[in-house]
C-alpha cells in the first residue's frame, strides 16, 4: 500500500498529570515479560525459549483497560486517521500495553499487523478483525533516559529496496504520541541509561478490501 504519510504525530498532547497517572497505575500492577508472535503465554516458556525471545524483544509490560485512558488517546487516532489521509475503517481498540524499557532492553524490527484476522468465538469484538492503526505514547521525560528511540523503516523490509530508517524524534517530549498503520515496520532501540515508559494501543477493523 502506497502512503503519503507513514505516521502522524501530536507533540506534548497528553497532559503531564495524565502521563504520570498512567505510570503510577501501571507500576501498581504485576508486570510480566513481553512476548511477540508465536511465543504465547510467557509464564509457560522454558529458559531456552525465553533466551530466544529476548533476541527479538526484551521489555516488561502490563495490560490496561481503563476507559479514562482510551478517552485520552482515541480522539487522536481519529484525527490522525483523517489528517494523514488514511481513512481506515476501525471500530475497536485492544487493551493498552504499558511498557517499561530498562537499560539494555529493546524491541527489534516488527510490524503490529498480522497476515490473518483474529480467530475468536462468535460475539468476540476481535473476531475477524485486524490491527489497522498503532499508537505509541511517550510517558517519560526525555531527560530520564538515553536511547530507546522509536524508529521506522519506510521500505517495510522490501528486500529490493535499501533501508529507509527514520528516528521518530517528534515524540521525545513527554505526552507526545504517534499514530501509524499497523503494517509499517518499526523498532525500539536499546535503552542506554535510565528507564523509558510508554503506552501502546492498537485499533482494529475489518480486513482491507
Amino acid at each position: 500500500m502506497n502512503l503519503t504519510n507513514y505516521y502522524w504525530y501530536f507533540q506534548s498532547a497528553i497532559p503531564t498529570r495524565i502521563c504520570d497517572e498512567i505510570v503510577r497505575y501501571g507500576k501498581q500492577l504485576q508486570d510480566g515479560l513481553a512476548t511477540t508472535g508465536g511465543y504465547g503465554d510467557p509464564k509457560k516458556l522454558n529458559q531456552k525459549q525465553i533466551k530466544d525471545l529476548k533476541k527479538k524483544r526484551d521489555s516488561n509490560i502490563v495490560w490496561l483497560n481503563e476507559r479514562w485512558i482510551y478517552n485520552e488517546i482515541q480522539p487522536y487516532v481519529h484525527q490522525a486517521n483523517d489528517r494523514a489521509g488514511w481513512n481506515f475503517q476501525w471500530d475497536f481498540s485492544e487493551s493498552c500495553q504499558f511498557t517499561q524499557y530498562k537499560k539494555g532492553q529493546y524491541y527489534d524490527w516488527h510490524c503490529d499487523g498480522w497476515d490473518q484476522p483474529y480467530q475468536r468465538k462468535e460475539g468476540d469484538p476481535f473476531r475477524g478483525k485486524i490491527r489497522k492503526l498503532s499508537v505509541t505514547l511517550t510517558l517519560s521525560d526525555e531527560k530520564d533516559y538515553k536511547g530507546g528511540e522509536l524508529e521506522f523503516d519506510f521500505r517495510n523490509l522490501d528486500p529490493d529496496k535499501k533501508p529507509n530508517i527514520r528516528k521518530c524524534k517528534e515524540i521525545l517530549p513527554k505526552g507526545s504520541l504517534v499514530v501509524f498503520p499497523g503494517f509499517v515496520w518499526h523498532r525500539v532501540c536499546p535503552v542506554k541509561k535510565g528507564t523509558r515508559h510508554s503506552l501502546v494501543m492498537w485499533s482494529l477493523g475489518w480486513p482491507f478490501k
